[in-house]
């Protein structure tokens, strides 16, 4: 009697034990033979979406990152060593160096082409030709920017003196500074450095990736 009742307790305790067991293997990552899973099953029991090419992956990432920048919604500052070889010596001391160009002796002050007027760092649209007007100080100046969420005003207290310089929001590129003696409608005048922006003629618009601004000029 006495080993007949220690024989049935055994037995409830072994069969107590493998359900524990088989509990237990409900939440970790063992394969359904009760063996480690391999990766191969681990992905299709763990991650049910499609898998992408890592090539792919990076190619979307940088599209994104090209979109984003364009709307001038995310900031892209390269090194300060990819800079200087980027950049003349003249746009690196304007952009990083909030330095300022000879008035007519630049680019741009009498450009009366039609196009846009881009970042020379990041490349976002910030003015256009539409808005350029000749303003007699020999640098670039425009009634307004292209979009106003473009850029940033920060109070300069330089050369004593109290003015609103005007930085590119994707680049954190001095481009210049905003008065208000402009002309009609706007009444500013965004003075800026041509060393700070590349001008894309209307007609080279959709080849440099800017199509959806031609309708702009139409």
């Amino acid at each position: 009697m006495k080993t007949t009742i220690i024989a049935t307790l055994g037995l409830i305790l072994l069969l107590a034990g493998t359900y524990r067991l088989q509990a237990a293997g409900m939440d970790h990552p063992m394969g359904k033979d009760g063996g480690m899973a391999t990766s191969q099953t681990m992905q299709s029991e763990y991650d049910t979406s499609p898998s992408m090419p890592a090539d792919a992956a990076m190619k979307q990432d940088a599209n994104t990152m090209a979109h984003e920048t364009m709307k001038g919604t995310q900031t892209m500052i390269p090194s300060d060593e990819e800079l200087r070889k980027r950049l003349t010596p003249l746009q690196y001391e304007v952009t990083r160096k909030d330095g300022t160009e000879p008035p007519f002796k630049n680019a741009y002050w009498d450009n009366h082409e039609p196009g846009l007027y881009v970042d020379i760092i990041s490349g976002v649209p910030l003015f256009s030709s539409l808005d350029k007007y000749d303003s007699g100080t020999g640098w670039p100046s425009f009634t307004r920017p292209l979009d106003p969420a473009a850029i940033v005003k920060k109070e300069d207290r330089s050369f004593f003196s109290v003015r609103t310089e005007i930085r590119s929001k994707s680049s954190d590129a001095h481009l210049g500074h905003v008065f208000d003696d402009g002309p009609p409608p706007t009444g500013l005048r965004y003075c800026m450095n041509s060393a700070a922006l590349r001008f894309i003629p209307k007609a080279d618009l959709a080849k440099e990736g800017y199509g959806d601004y031609v309708k702009l000029f139409k």
